[in-house]
């Protein structure tokens, strides 16, 4: 990787934030793979630093905007294994900003292989913070993030 193993970096179009994750041994099972569920947990950590590149903390929002984002849906395909110490990239892209939800479409790759080794469709809801009903995303986070107010 050209930005260094423990940085992010964007794909030539702008479009992809990657993400770079190493595995650890906590990661995988009994078969010495990650264990299906983390796959989730190195995409959550993706999503929350493209949310930090837009300039966006997960406290911050609900302390200045009284919302968070929660997940609603995952759609998820596991292709390949990763294992212990391995270098994954993970992919986030949004494919579409509604009044109150995002639509993110995600991968976990071998570093500079391209090797997809699962693929996502997770659903993020803008939620109040106290009631959890699903509220308008704060129009200064939609300016940055890409959607139309």
């Amino acid at each position: 990787m050209s930005s260094g193993p423990l940085s992010p970096r964007s794909s030539a179009l702008g479009t992809d934030f990657v993400w770079p994750v190493r595995v650890y041994y906590e990661d995988t099972d009994a078969g010495g793979v990650v264990y299906y569920a983390n796959y989730l947990k190195f995409m959550e950590r993706a999503r929350t630093e493209w949310l930090r590149l837009h300039g966006f903390e997960q406290t911050g929002l609900l302390e200045e905007h009284g919302v968070i984002f929660v997940v609603r849906s995952v759609q998820v395909e596991y292709l390949r294994p990763a294992r212990f110490n391995d270098l994954l990239e993970v992919t986030v892209r949004a494919e579409a900003i509604g009044r109150s939800r995002i639509e993110f479409a995600q991968t976990v790759e071998q570093a500079g292989g391209r090797t997809a080794l699962a693929r996502a469709v997770v659903g993020v809801v803008c939620v109040n913070g106290e009631s959890f009903r699903p509220v308008s995303i704060p129009g200064p986070v939609r300016d940055k993030i890409g959607g139309k107010s």
